[in-house]
């Protein structure tokens, strides 16, 4: 992206930073008696049982931000559940980023699976185990957009960086509003083993619980953004989320994790493009 066109996009926007509260940020979109929220909206739980699951959504849309949330997952034996939290803008030609995390039986790893959709468009998974025991207590997931990348991070750790690379051709979502998704829901025709291992009802209720959502974005309202140009203004957020990238420190972080912790790479698998991998693949420090 040419820097002229980065610093108007930047100056445009006018940062929303907020401690989420549920009451105040979000709402229940389906599922409404299979969630619960406590401690004055800073926390909640959604229930997944044979009857039904449960999802919130937040109140507002946001073009670029940094929005963490800290979760703690399905205990116990998981399989078919899948709990996510992400990005989506609506339509056929929709942007999306995503964390979904797979369930599985007693004993074995969740797999965290990635995406990001751009004008409709996904298929860029990434999969991953967690180096601990996401059942066990809360860890912090974050998804970081700018115009220049998105970065997945658990725990302050980068999994996963998507560049802008719109110079050759790959669609990067910068132009749709999105809202923030979380929910809890049966897939066990595709969530564990591949559909071959099946929810254990006899195990329900499924709890995940979810608290302290941070939202530092820019809001979107009325078919444009809330945001206004002030004089200085990319000067006073020069060292926030809008200009961040990862250090060498964090990049060493992030290889750590790939080289011992992803299971799925679409840059990877041939045989799924038999006709050559999507073009970003080819970029030497795309990781």
């Amino acid at each position: 992206m040419k820097a002229g066109l980065l610093v108007s996009l930047i100056v445009n926007f006018l940062v929303v930073a907020s401690a989420g509260s549920f009451y105040n940020d979000f709402y229940f979109n389906w599922g409404h008696d299979h969630g619960k929220v406590y401690d004055n909206g800073n926390s909640l739980s959604l229930i997944l049982d044979k009857n039904s699951g449960s999802g919130f959504q937040s109140k507002k849309e946001y073009l670029f931000g940094k929005i963490d949330i800290q979760l703690k997952l399905v205990h116990g034996n998981s399989a078919g559940t899948v709990t996510t939290f992400y990005l989506s803008s609506l339509g056929p030609y929709h942007d999306e980023i995503d964390f979904e995390f797979l369930g599985n039986t007693s004993g074995q790893p969740y797999t965290l699976h990635t995406n990001v959709f751009s004008q409709g468009r996904g298929n860029r998974e990434q999969q991953f185990y967690l180096w601990f025991d996401p059942t066990a207590d809360f860890h912090t997931y974050s998804i970081l957009w700018n115009p220049q990348r998105i970065i997945f991070s658990v725990d302050g750790i980068a999994i996963r960086e998507f560049k802008n690379l719109e110079s050759i051709g790959v669609p990067f979502p910068k132009n749709q509003p999105m809202r923030i998704y979380s929910s809890l829901w049966e897939a066990d025709d595709w969530a564990t083993c591949g559909g071959r291992v099946k929810t254990d009802w006899t195990k329900a209720p499924f709890v995940a619980s979810f608290r302290n959502f941070n939202v530092n974005a820019c809001a979107w309202s009325y078919g444009a953004s809330s945001c206004k140009s002030k004089s200085g203004f990319a000067d006073s957020i020069s060292n926030s989320w809008i200009w961040e990238e990862l250090d060498a420190g964090r990049k060493g972080q992030m290889k750590w994790v790939r080289d011992n912790y992803m299971t799925y790479d679409y840059c990877k698998d041939s045989k799924r493009f038999p006709h050559g991998l999507p073009r970003e693949c080819y970029v030497t420090n795309f990781p």
